[in-house]
């Protein structure tokens, strides 16, 4: 008999640095890990959710955990983002983000044909292909569970929610694994080095600074300051968008009041001592973001995947196949085929498959390596915010509604 176990939030906080320290730890001892960029709290993330699964195969325990400080841990995350981004970034990223949209909704049209396909293909409505197309991909854990009473009411599918959670956590493992090979593979190809070297990097420090990093406790007080007002900033601007209804996630918000406090202060305080592009800055942005992934990865249910057998496996491994051919010979090329290029890759890679803050961890373990491209963290997170859901919801109620 299954019994289920829910650990507290608290619990569930510090099982998250335990997770990432894991990471970390196997990272350092296993060199294939680092060889492919596969980034420390997937390494801690995914190795405890196998131990949950076996767990719940001897012993039918299903352990859950609380989330939400993981969630606010993605929204000061965000808000760090925008502290990072200046003006002229945002102008220098403009093509880029242009090229990206496109792309981005090529992507979504891709996912459900091959969804769709593959539906059909495994005895399901063609319909239902958006729960193993952009519903749960490139849409993730929550686009899929709000999208799945649609399709049961279109197919008839009562398992519609369970069918969507599955391939969205299939393809959140896949996509924290597969960004950091396709930028190895094109770094080293066209021996691709950063435009700017010198910059400070957006997430985390370099393997190599590592040691020299300086980190003094006015500039650590200095950032969390900031990031706190870009957050309550960014609940202002949530409630605001609501009174107009127009329903964002908090952290598209928290991310664009980051933007506007980090160039306002630029502008009025020209000398006052640095919040962006410091090592405090970017050390907190890595201490969120990886503590948000080793948790959200830990907290997979991994044998919800088993259920759905070679259907799963089949359909997945088609639409793995299409990203990385997608980023290699697509996007990459026009993007311009250079270090910001590759970085963007890894990026897209993860995002098309999972989620924005995979794609950015993917980022984030290619950059500690080779070097900063500080536009790829601003241009990304801007595509994942603003356009994707509205993009994606467009789709998945045409082809439903068909």
């Amino acid at each position: 008999m299954d019994v289920a176990i829910t650990i507290p939030d608290f619990i569930s906080v510090t099982l998250g640095f335990a997770v990432f320290l894991l990471g970390a730890m196997l990272n350092d001892r296993l060199a294939v890990l680092r060889r492919f960029n596969i980034p420390e709290p997937v390494t801690g993330g995914l190795a405890i959710a196998a131990v949950v699964m076996l767990i719940y195969h001897l012993s039918g325990w299903q352990i859950g955990f609380e989330m939400n400080s993981r969630n606010a841990l993605l929204v000061f995350f965000f808000a760090a983002i925008g502290l990072n981004a200046r003006l002229s970034d945002l102008v220098a990223g403009g093509k880029p983000l242009a090229i990206l949209l496109v792309l981005t909704f090529l992507t979504i049209l891709a996912q459900n044909v091959i969804g769709a396909a593959g539906a059909v293909l495994f005895g399901y409505s063609a319909k239902a292909g958006v729960l193993f197309g952009s519903a749960s991909l490139i849409g993730g854990h929550g686009t899929a569970i709000a999208w799945a009473p649609n399709v049961a009411e279109a197919t008839g599918l009562a398992s519609a929610s369970e069918l969507g959670v599955a391939v969205a956590t299939l393809g959140l493992v896949l996509a924290a694994l597969i960004g950091g090979p396709i930028a190895r593979a094109l770094v080293n190809r066209h021996a691709l080095v950063p435009d700017r070297p010198e910059e400070q990097h957006t997430v985390g420090v370099a393997h190599d600074e590592a040691a020299t990093a300086k980190i003094d406790h006015h500039g650590l007080i200095r950032v969390m300051l900031y990031l706190n007002l870009a957050v309550i900033l960014g609940y202002a601007l949530h409630a605001l968008s609501e009174l107009a209804g127009l329903k964002l996630p908090l952290f598209v918000p928290c991310l664009v009041a980051g933007i506007a406090l980090a160039n306002l202060r630029g502008l009025v305080a020209p000398k006052a001592p640095p919040v962006a592009r410091t090592p405090a800055l970017a050390l907190v942005s890595e201490f969120c973001l990886g503590i948000f992934l080793a948790m959200s990865l830990m907290s997979l249910q991994l044998w919800t995947i088993a259920d759905l057998g070679l259907t799963i496996v089949v359909i997945m491994l088609a639409q793995t196949l299409f990203a990385v051919a997608f980023v290699l010979f697509v996007l990459f090329p026009l993007l311009g085929r250079n270090y910001r290029a590759a970085v963007l890759a890894a990026g897209f890679g993860g995002f098309a498959l999972g989620a924005t803050p995979t794609a950015i961890a993917n980022m984030t373990a290619v950059t500690k390596r080779y070097g900063p491209s500080p536009i790829a963290f601003v241009v990304l997170p801007l595509v994942s915010a603003f356009f994707v859901d509205i993009a994606n919801a467009i789709v998945i109620q045409a082809i439903v509604n068909f």
